[in-house]
Parts: C-alpha cells; sequence; structure tokens
C-alpha cells in the first residue's frame, strides 16, 4: 500500500506539517524512533503545545498513524525530514540525528521520491552530507529521486501564523527537485517562495534568527548601561517603534530560548569559521551578550535584595514563568535554567510557578513548584517575572510582592523595577 508522505521525527516541527498534508486529503504516516512518541500519537494524545488530543483525533480519522517501522518509509512518494539539529558538547552542530534519518531514508529509497530535509542546518549540508548518504542506495539525487531543503519555521504559540499560511522557502538540489517540492508543499502552504538552490534555502533560514538573535543582543547590551544611566529603556523603545520606516522594535530580556535564536547562529558561525577560517564576529558577540544576561539578571536581583538590607544567601526568590517563550509548555534553552543556576550559587532558596508546567529541575535539582500563586508572591523576599504568561496579571502580582523584578517591561507602575 502506498501513501502521499512519511513525515521522519513528529516533534513541534513534524507533527503540525503531518496535520496540514492530512487535512489537505493526503495520506499520511509518521516514522518516530520513540516508542512513547509513537503509542501516545496513535492513542490519540499530543505531545506539542500547538495540536490538542482533538486535532490528533482528527488526523487518525482521516487516515494518518504513527510507526517505528522504517520498511514503512518505502511506502511514501515523499518523505520529509524534521529532526533535531542541536549543538554537541563543544557547541559544534550535531547531525547524529539528521544523518541516522537519512540512512533510514536511504535504506527505503525508491524512484521517483521527494526527499526533503526541514531540519536547521549550516549551508552546503543537503548536498554534502544529506545527497552521499541517500546516494548510497545506488540512486543518484536529481536523476532517479528528487531532492530538496525547506527550512521549518514553526512558530509554536502563535495563534496567527502556522503551517499553512507561513511561506515556505524551497531550495533544489536541481530546477527539476524544486518544481517537486514546490508542487508539493503547494498542496497545502498558501505560499512556496523558491531559491536558486540548497544553499540559499539553508542560508535563508540561518539568516532570519541570525538577525533576531543580533538585534535581541543590542538591547539587552542597551539594558544594560540604560539601568546604569537611568534612562528607561523600555519608554525609549516605545519611542522609537513611532517611526513608520526603519525600525523594528526587538526587547531585552533575561536571556534567549527555544530551540531557534540561541543555536541557529552557531551554525553559520560555525561554517563561516571551519571553510573560510575567520570568525563570523558579529554572531559570536551576540551569542556572548545574550549568554551572560542570565547571570546580568541574577546580579540585579542580588542588588535589590542589597537595597533593602537582605542577603541573597537564604533569601527567597520566586520565578514566575520558566518557558522560553510565553503561553506555551516549551522549556527548550529556557534563561529560567541558567538564571536560577546562577541564584542557586549565590544561596537563593529558589522556587517557580508556571501554569503550564507541573516539575522543574535545574541540573537534576527539583524545584519546588509554587501551587498557589498569590501566597507564593507574598511570601517570597523577592519575585522575577521571568516569561510573561497570560495568566499574570504582572501589575497586582507586583502590587502584593515585597519586591517585584520584571525582565520583561510588562507592567506599568512604581511596584516593580524593570530590566
Amino acid at each position: 500500500m502506498s501513501v502521499d508522505l512519511v513525515v521522519i521525527g513528529l516533534g513541534y516541527v513534524g507533527l503540525p506539517l503531518a496535520q496540514e498534508a492530512t487535512h489537505a486529503g493526503m495520506s499520511v504516516i509518521g516514522f518516530d524512533i520513540s516508542s512513547n512518541v509513537v503509542r501516545s500519537l496513535n492513542d490519540g494524545h499530543s505531545h506539542v503545545d500547538d495540536l490538542t488530543d482533538k486535532d490528533v483525533d482528527e488526523m487518525l480519522a482521516r487516515g494518518f498513524r504513527a510507526t517505528k517501522d522504517e520498511s514503512e518509509i518505502a511506502q511514501a512518494s515523499v518523505a520529509v525530514v524534521c529532526v533535531p539539529t542541536p549543538l554537541s558538547g563543544d557547541g559544534l552542530p550535531d547531525l547524529g540525528a539528521v544523518r541516522s534519518a537519512m540512512s533510514a531514508v536511504a535504506r527505503n529509497l525508491r524512484p521517483g521520491m521527494l526527499v526533503v530535509l526541514e531540519s536547521t542546518t549550516y549551508p552546503g549540508t543537503t548536498d554534502e552530507e544529506v545527497r552521499p548518504i541517500l546516494e548510497q542506495s545506488g540512486f543518484t539525487a536529481g536523476v532517479d529521486f528528487h531532492l530538496a531543503f525547506s527550512p521549518e519555521r514553526i512558530d509554536p504559540g502563535n495563534p496567527q501564523f502556522a503551517t499553512h499560511n507561513t511561506p515556505k522557502v524551497v531550495g533544489g538540489y536541481t530546477p527539476a527537485c524544486a518544481n517537486a517540492a514546490a508542487e508539493f508543499y503547494g498542496r497545502f502552504v498558501e505560499t512556496v517562495v523558491r531559491t536558486k538552490g540548497t544553499r540559499e534555502a539553508e542560508t535563508a533560514k540561518l539568516l532570519e534568527n541570525t538577525y533576531r538573535h543580533i538585534n535581541i543582543a543590542l538591547v539587552n547590551e542597551m539594558a544594560r548601561f540604560c539601568h546604569e544611566l537611568d534612562i528607561d529603556l523600555w519608554d525609549v523603545i516605545k519611542a522609537a517603534s513611532t517611526k513608520p520606516f526603519g525600525f523594528q522594535a526587538f526587547y531585552p530580556g533575561p536571556g534567549v530560548g527555544g530551540h531557534c535564536i540561541p543555536i541557529d547562529p552557531n551554525y553559520l558561525s560555525h561554517n563561516v569559521r571551519a571553510r573560510l577560517g575567520y570568525p563570523f564576529r558579529f554572531v559570536e558577540l551576540a551569542q556572548e551578550i545574550n549568554a551572560t544576561m542570565p547571570a546580568y539578571v541574577a546580579h540585579r536581583a542580588q542588588n535589590l535584595l542589597n537595597e533593602s538590607g537582605k542577603a541573597a544567601n537564604g533569601a527567597a526568590v520566586l520565578l514566575l514563568g520558566v518557558t522560553y517563550k510565553p503561553n506555551i509548555a516549551d522549556q527548550r534553552e529556557s534563561p529560567a535554567v541558567p538564571l536560577a543556576r546562577h541564584l542557586l550559587t549565590l544561596g537563593a532558596k529558589v522556587s517557580y510557578h508556571d501554569p503550564y508546567v507541573t516539575s522543574w529541575d535545574v541540573n537534576g535539582l527539583e524545584v519546588g513548584r509554587a501551587d498557589d500563586l498569590e501566597a507564593a508572591v507574598q511570601g517570597a523576599d523577592l519575585v522575577i517575572l521571568v516569561q510573561n504568561h497570560a495568566e499574570y496579571d504582572a501589575d497586582h502580582l507586583a502590587s502584593i510582592a515585597q519586591r517585584f523584578f520584571d525582565t520583561r517591561g510588562v507592567t506599568t507602575g512604581d511596584n516593580a523595577r524593570r530590566l
């Protein structure tokens, strides 16, 4: 039995992709190496923020199913790989999951199949890493099968833009490969944007996130000196945002999180160093600035306690929101973790509240969860708003707290200190 699509990797990228293709009337199977993920999905349970259990039930009703059997890849006309591309322990790109997934595809490749990589990576990966693996099958890319790169653009928790209405960038190994990929995505994505080749598509994704990374670092650096100069940076940004051209607002925070901003620019920086032999200085400086923000916030917290004659050592510090962005449960690369680590090093007694996170640990140490939000806020020596979930009324919480440190600039009164 043949199917239209197999999605390899059923996480935050792969599962929404499978959902859109299923809704478009395509026959879809999902492949994942996790038994728990496969079992949970087949039982109708979602493990990602953007899909509910009802969404998964609807997918199943339309014929979707998850599998761990890689031989089922051979049934598909199209294979899309959406596996993680983290950094290794030494900070270098880790393509282990991509290589493993593509090896599984190669073992099940058949003539005419379209293979697309969506995982974010450095320029040249599709041609230099993926293609040789696939061609171990004995088939030739661009002749026997189609090969393309199409970067994921998932923004978890975004109510306005999802897979179907976010323009899809596509770069093919050959023009015919690009045509095949564009035709495939055009079946369920409103706009398809073609690049000259796979390298351009790979670099476009890195440029998008590097642009954000650098501009966030700019305002984080400004937050430091504006505090020292007694300048309200949030008011500065508000004023600058009134310019109808030539300015886009970025905001400071306790650090950057998620899978993209803290990681993707390193792929580009690594590529520049490895191929050209010199540093991508903008990216490396931005990384340095953003990576030190949790320590800076901890230092500011220590100073706020000292102003009241209280030491950080032994102080009860409550963190509000430990996910990497508001209104979702995703904790990947959340700056709350290094912030808590710094506070614990100072001797603070750290607890947290988050409506989306029922248990949380820092380096294997379980952090106490506050169940009664208002009581916890009133009882803490210092409350730090790390992530501004919609459930939080920051001004009210600041009014009942002994000390309130707002790292998101959302409070409006005089009861809080802002970053």
